[in-house]
């Protein structure tokens, strides 16, 4: 066995080269002692010296795949996760389902809807008997834009009207948020379109 044998044991042989001594070297002092190995002795183990044998720890080879192992799980961990704000175009499709349910609304009902379109949001509104009275049950609900999120409107439309054969006003709206753009058109026949 070698001082790097993993028992934390050392094969040594004590020579004190005397005469008498069969593993001996030659020329050896009489009286120091040397270390040797000698196949013609006795092999016994002794252990290691205490600095050896009490180290503990870590490599540094073994503390860099740590590092690495957790850095790629971080990542993966990342990347999974979804972003709390929707992105704009999940916004604008949202917008587009929702020109299209109102238009679907004023075809059933026999009545125009109108969608406002605003700095904070849209919101839905129905013509009655006794004038223009807001929609707010099922998909109807006023929403609000996310943070960041400006609308424009080409032309200056504030309202996109449905009329009770489903055409519509033409209308552009252009959202934007930070460098990210969609556009929704609603045609003269009332047809949506969402454009990235």
């Amino acid at each position: 066995m070698t001082p790097t044998s993993a028992t934390g044991w050392a094969v040594i042989l004590p020579c004190d080269g005397g005469e008498g001594d069969r593993g001996g070297v030659v020329g050896a002092e009489p009286g120091r002692r040397r270390l040797t190995v000698a196949p013609s002795t006795p092999l016994r183990a002794v252990p290691l010296p205490r600095e050896r044998r009490g180290r503990r720890g870590f490599t540094l080879v073994e503390m860099m795949v740590t590092v690495a192992v957790i850095g790629l799980a971080a990542t993966a961990v990342v990347l999974a996760a979804p972003d709390p704000t929707p992105r704009l175009p999940v916004e604008a499709e949202r917008l587009a389902a929702r020109l299209v349910r109102a238009r679907e609304e004023a075809i059933l009902t026999n009545r125009p809807v109108a969608v406002d379109i605003g700095a904070e949001g849209y919101g839905f509104r129905v013509r009655a008997q006794d004038g223009w009275t807001p929609l707010t049950e099922g998909p109807f609900e006023r929403v609000a834009w996310e943070e960041g999120t400006r609308v424009e409107s080409a032309g200056g439309v504030e309202a996109v009207m449905f009329d009770p054969v489903g055409l519509a006003e033409p209308a552009r709206l252009s959202l934007s948020r930070d460098r990210a753009r969609a556009t929704v058109t609603v045609d003269l026949a009332g047809e949506v379109r969402l454009d990235d």
